[in-house]
């Protein structure tokens, strides 16, 4: 890339991406490995219809990638004491080769340690009635586990057998056919 800063070379990172995905993809598929791009999202000025967002780099990461998510914050932060501990994270299946596209789901995702698996698997046995839930009390079996989904998964943390047999039946189920996100009625809505 030559010429002084401020020159305007249009579309130049689209032509430079364009022709890395053409090589990389070849290199990818032949040693089986994953490739994962982080891109920001963009307003495209003037657009009246439709949806103005856009990712930056042209449409060559669009064509040449098999799954494409669009992660987003939700809500409020979640907080211990004052602190800010983690985010609920809505994503989104915007492209999808490999699997049915454009499935929702929300996660919890803790600063610094990555997607809380635990508080994951009990919203997602409750959304499957595998962990029953009344009002605010969440219930496993006979067992009352907890008021509120903060102390229910506090309950579980403490007892590794539980949750295994939770993890089990949740993924027996999807094994058997159940559609995990059947029974959540859909982000959007």
């Amino acid at each position: 890339i030559e010429g002084e800063m401020g020159d305007s070379l249009p579309g130049l990172q689209a032509r430079l991406m364009s022709q890395a995905l053409r090589k990389l993809t070849a290199i990818l598929s032949k040693t089986g490995t994953a490739a994962i791009f982080i891109n920001q999202v963009r307003e495209k000025i003037g657009v009246m219809y439709g949806n103005p967002e856009t990712t930056t780099g042209g449409r060559a990461l669009k064509f040449y990638s098999s799954v494409r998510l669009d992660v987003r914050k939700i809500g409020q932060p979640i907080k211990v004491g004052n602190d800010a501990v983690a985010n609920t994270v809505k994503v989104k299946t915007v492209k999808n080769k490999v699997a049915p596209p454009f499935k929702e789901v929300e996660l919890t995702l803790m600063y610094g340690k990555g997607f809380d698996q635990l508080s994951d698997l009990v919203g997602l046995a409750s959304d499957m009635e595998i962990i029953k839930k009344a009002g605010s009390f969440y219930s496993y079996g006979d067992e009352r586990i907890g008021q509120g989904k903060e102390k229910a998964i506090a309950y579980i943390a403490e007892r590794p057998e539980m949750e295994q047999e939770i993890r089990t039946r949740v993924l027996g189920a999807i094994k058997d056919g159940r559609d995990p996100l059947a029974a959540v009625p859909s982000v959007a809505e």
